[in-house]
């Protein structure tokens, strides 16, 4: 043979195995299940004495804290990280099973934290003791899902008045009693024209007055039901959902729904869902996933996919943009508003390199970025930003528009991370909470 065929043959060889080495990174991306790996223990049995429900002086009871706004209430954090944080206590047991990959976050109230699990063919709710890791009791339900980036749920749970709300990625919208967890009653939106968008059903249950509502697609795009009996209130809308959840707003007197859904932002009313207005933000996928952060009538926006963010000033008449431009690019990583400034994520989350950037709500202005913090979810507490990187590494870090600063670290707070650990920290009571696929680790924050 000759030396030119070989070559070439060799050439050859190198594209087709790198064509092929793309291609399963590309379905790893878009259809594959994030592998769980690592320790996994069977679940434990349920504490014969079941104690009564608490409360704390800072619970966490549903997406993005009491607030809706990532800012938890507690105050007097260790902020001195050179020795570590003092682990409290782990589990291994929320993901059962090959394809069970599940990112939904805790709630707590007082001694109870409520996260949602998956195995093979069921969806899973674990209430937890929040003090001990104990296994308070487990609900579950039957639920055939796609195994694009997991079968378990992408939404987190919502506490309300002894109740609990779970809404699993095909659909399943569930009512629990948080004191032993026995179901109330269970509803899936497709039954009433919604439909699964290829990652799954991913917007996280707003309970508000008598109301439970959800994101679901199709030709109810936005759902309501009766919070105490399941009954269908309204649905409103038609198209692809977001993966964000329904967020409350003051307009003028009354309070109304911001809806992030797969093509826009849309104002809709809570009380009957009249859509007021949408403004259209397409972005490549359909992933409109971030929560829009709201300063009184001026709302921020953000995706990723080249988009950038924008904000607009709003009403219920229509809304204005203010300013349109690609300084934070989130793409399933919410900005926190502090003092006037967003602080976050900028690009796509399943890269370890990204920046983390200070932007001036009201001029969309870039005040300062860095690299040095990974790409990752934040939240913030007594005056400063908890970072988790998707490798598991945690940062403290003291907003300040002026400059960034980095106050502590603790490397590889979640061990053993092999796939991005996307699931936001969570501090209620005292204490940090931590979730990696099958793994929830609590560490003392005071």
């Amino acid at each position: 043979m000759k030396k030119s065929v070989k070559i070439i043959l060799i050439v050859c060889s190198v594209l087709l195995i790198g064509v092929l080495a793309f291609g399963y990174m590309v379905y790893k991306e878009v259809v594959g299940s994030e592998e769980i790996s690592g320790k996994n223990e069977q679940i434990p049995s349920i504490l014969k004495n079941i104690p009564p429900v608490t409360t704390g002086t800072s619970d966490w009871p549903n997406w993005r804290g009491v607030r809706f706004d990532g800012k938890s209430q507690l105050t007097g954090i260790k902020t001195d990280w050179s020795g570590g944080l003092k682990r409290l206590w782990q589990i291994d047991y929320l993901c059962q099973g090959d394809s069970s990959a599940t990112f939904s976050s805790p709630v707590i109230q007082g001694n109870r934290l409520v996260i949602m699990g998956r195995d093979e063919a069921d969806d899973l709710v674990f209430c937890i003791n929040a003090e001990t890791g104990e296994l308070i009791w487990k609900g579950s339900y039957k639920a055939a899902a796609s195994s694009s980036h997991g079968e378990g749920p992408r939404a987190t749970p919502f506490i309300d008045n002894g109740l609990v709300y779970t809404y699993g990625r095909s659909g399943d919208l569930a009512c629990w009693n948080l004191a032993e967890g026995k179901q109330i009653w269970k509803q899936n939106v497709k039954d009433v024209g919604g439909q699964e968008p290829d990652w799954g059903l991913s917007s996280t249950p707003l309970v508000i007055d008598n109301k439970v509502i959800v994101q679901a697609g199709g030709n109810a795009l936005i759902v309501a039901y009766d919070k105490l009996t399941g009954k269908l209130i309204w649905k409103s809308m038609e198209g692809e959902p977001g993966y964000a959840a329904v967020t409350p707003v003051a307009v003028d007197t009354a309070t109304e729904l911001l809806i992030y859904h797969g093509k826009g932002l849309a104002l809709v009313g809570l009380a009957d869902g009249k859509e007021y207005w949408n403004a259209p933000w397409e972005t490549d996928y359909g992933v409109n996933a971030t929560t829009p952060v709201v300063d009184k009538n001026i709302v921020f926006h953000t995706s990723a996919y080249g988009m950038g963010g924008e904000a607009l000033k709003f009403n219920k008449d229509g809304f204005k943009v203010l300013w349109k431009n690609e300084s934070i690019g989130a793409q399933h990583t919410d900005p926190i508003l502090i003092d006037g400034y967003l602080y976050g994520y900028s690009g796509e989350s399943s890269r370890k390199k990204g920046q983390f950037k200070c932007v001036e709500l009201g001029t969309g202005k870039e005040m300062w970025s860095t690299d040095k913090i990974g790409q990752g979810t934040a939240t913030y507490v007594d005056g400063y930003l908890i970072c988790l990187d998707i490798t598991g590494n945690l940062y403290l870090v003291k907003p300040d528009p002026e400059s960034f600063e980095l106050s502590g670290a603790v490397n590889k707070a979640m061990e053993n991370v092999k796939s991005p650990s996307w699931t936001v920290p969570v501090v209620a009571n005292g204490k940090l909470y931590l979730r990696y696929l099958q793994h929830l680790v609590c560490y003392a924050l005071n």
